[in-house]
């Protein structure tokens, strides 16, 4: 619609036919009453036009407002003013256009509608140009990489997400060619951190059928594949287990036969150089012999007789043989709680386990270091079972074997407990001593426990759960909401690279009055204490974790904030720990894995102290 008005007239001069049909009134009543037009503007916009209309004197305006026609119908006006000058300069008319932009209104409503869906969904949805420039970016995508939409606009995506792009430019060349491609691939988010994502890529044209840009939904399936990794491995466990089964007999029967042999042999025999080749003969079926133990232990899940067995008892005939055995260099230590419960197994089993466990921390400490034999009564509650597959909630015996040797490298300990893998030279290991460990422990209904530290002194610790016979410790979560420290709305940061760890802390403090948010690393601990400082109560922070580790964070948390109260996690703790944690003004360590009742008891001493 086009209009013109004289502004020393006030009048109306000349409004276009558009206007009966867009505005659904007559040009004659406009021109008889010029400001009758307003009637028609929708009552939440008409103030706001009319105020723009009463500056029509500048002869300029530009106003977007709804109307309501006389048949109730609603439209859109996009109205805009120009003015006309005389020749002294100053404005005597302003010629209008108003356009009816329902339908553009309306189609920006579904694109935006559309948008919203898209930022709802979980995957990453994303769109880039055929130079590989990022287009768009859903909020999916923002939560799965890390940056923000704005961030990556126009950025390239193989720059962004790829560090090696030979699989990303092969399925580019698929989606180009076929119009499509399915597969999964590697990218990394902007921790630097690697993803695994089930990416399906959509070649997108225009109306002419040209390729205009690519459409990729990516899915993180990186949890996913760690899943199956262990569904993966624990099959692999039985069926290497069912085989070793079988071979471990047949090399029984063949193994017998010369170990007899060779005491006939050394009977009939006065030569000592014969007496020399049997000696060496027997020496090597008698290891033999030694291996395909161990292999039946393993295979058959470690069976033996199961009797009330006393762990004190064990222990000090340990200690007896490491005493005498082992190489003075190696300081031994022992902290055994007196009560200790009992526990039903097999007292030979058991031995094996701490002796083999025992052997490796030697055999990891040739210069000579700390091997520490510790044991104690601890009930283990959903919190703790819930964090290790083959656990169950109450009373157990914890024994530990530290060392401050030289640490098991991240990249073998997955390995560790598979059969016949070792680090160790050819001749100095089968490989069969930790996966017989793995399964002597589980055959008694225990778990076990590592952790590691393959630089420094921080050395390894192997923590054994055996099931013992004290009461059974009461479950119920009432129980134990009336028997725990109960929060007050504190908000507590919780910061663990294990994300059952971090989730099953998490639900535990909301469980019992607190709020909790959760960061996987230092840097990302520090972003969100950065945000919430003024609210965050207290922080409980692993020590070992990538990217930054704990020590690193509480030194700059402290730096940020004196006064924050830190409550440090670890499943290893040297001798130095505790010097070095309170040098950083952290009064609460709390061993891994810790129980509800621990970190619940250690928040409220720290809280209530504060």
């Amino acid at each position: 619609m086009f209009w013109i008005t004289d502004t020393r007239k006030q009048q109306m001069l000349y409004i276009s036919p558009a206007y009966e049909t867009i505005w659904g009134r007559s040009c004659e009543g406009l021109y008889a009453a010029p400001q009758s037009w307003m009637d028609a503007i929708h009552e939440e916009d008409r103030e706001r036009v009319r105020l723009a209309a009463l500056e029509q004197g500048s002869g300029r305006y530009h106003e977007e407002y709804r109307i309501v026609r006389p048949d109730g119908a609603l439209r859109w006006i996009r109205d805009r003013a120009f003015p006309v000058f005389d020749a002294s300069g100053d404005v005597y008319r302003v010629v209008g256009v108003a356009e009816d932009t329902t339908e553009r209104k309306a189609a920006e409503q579904r694109l935006q509608e559309q948008a919203s869906l898209l930022n709802r969904a979980r995957d990453a949805i994303l769109v880039r140009d055929l130079e590989h420039h990022i287009t768009y970016w859903n909020q999916g995508a923002e939560r799965l990489y890390g940056w923000t939409a704005e961030e990556v606009a126009g950025r390239k995506i193989s720059e962004l997400l790829y560090r090696d792009t030979a699989a990303f430019t092969e399925g580019t060349a698929a989606v180009l060619k076929n119009g499509e491609w399915h597969g999964e691939i590697q990218q990394y988010n902007k921790k630097g951190g690697l993803l695994l994502v089930e990416a399906r890529w959509t070649l997108v044209c225009d109306a002419a059928g040209r390729p205009q840009s690519i459409l990729a939904i990516n899915t993180d399936i990186t949890e996913k594949k760690k899943l199956e990794q262990q569904f993966l491995r624990a099959q692999r466990l039985e069926s290497i287990g069912t085989l070793a089964g079988g071979i471990a007999h047949d090399l029984n029967n063949v193994l017998a036969p010369i170990l007899m042999s060779v005491e006939l042999l050394r009977l009939t025999s006065q030569d000592e150089r014969m007496k020399s080749i049997l000696a060496t003969i027997e020496t090597s079926a008698q290891r033999g012999a030694d291996m395909v133990r161990q292999i039946l232990s393993f295979a058959r899940g470690a069976d033996g007789r199961r009797v009330p067995v006393d762990p004190r008892h064990i222990l000090r005939d340990i200690q007896h043989l490491l005493r005498e055995t082992f190489p003075k260099n190696i300081e031994l230590r022992h902290d055994v709680a007196p009560n200790l419960c009992t526990i039903t197994g097999d007292h030979t089993q058991i031995h094996q386990v701490l002796l083999n466990l025992c052997v490796n921390s030697r055999d990891s400490m040739p210069s000579g270091g700390t091997l520490t034999l510790s044991a104690s009564n601890l009930a283990v509650d959903a919190l703790m079972a819930s964090m290790h597959p083959h656990a169950k909630p109450g009373p157990h015996v914890l024994i530990r074997v530290s060392d401050t040797g030289s640490g098991i490298p991240p990249e073998v300990m997955d390995k560790i407990f598979d059969p016949f893998f070792t680090t160790k030279e050819v001749g100095k290991g089968t490989g069969l001593g930790l996966s017989t460990v793995l399964a002597i422990v589980r055959s008694h209904g225990g778990f076990l426990e590592v952790e590691s530290e393959s630089s420094g002194s921080g050395g390894t610790t192997f923590s054994i759960y055996l099931p013992s016979q004290a009461p059974a410790v009461d479950g119920e979560a009432g129980g134990l909401h009336h028997a725990l420290p109960q929060g007050n709305g504190e908000l507590i940061l919780v910061v663990d690279d294990e994300s059952a760890v971090r989730t099953i802390t998490r639900q535990t403090l909301e469980a019992f009055g607190y709020r909790a948010i959760v960061a996987a690393d230092g840097t990302e601990a520090l972003s969100l204490y950065t945000q919430h400082q003024a609210e965050v109560a207290a922080v409980i922070t692993d020590l070992m974790m990538p990217v930054m580790d704990g020590t690193v964070t509480i030194q700059v948390m402290r730096r940020m904030n004196p006064e924050v109260k830190i409550i440090a996690g670890s499943g290893i703790a040297t001798d130095g720990t505790a010097a070095r944690l309170a040098s950083l003004g952290v009064k609460q360590f709390l061993p891994k894995p810790y129980t509800a009742q621990k970190v619940l008891t250690a928040l409220h001493e720290l809280l209530g102290t504060a």
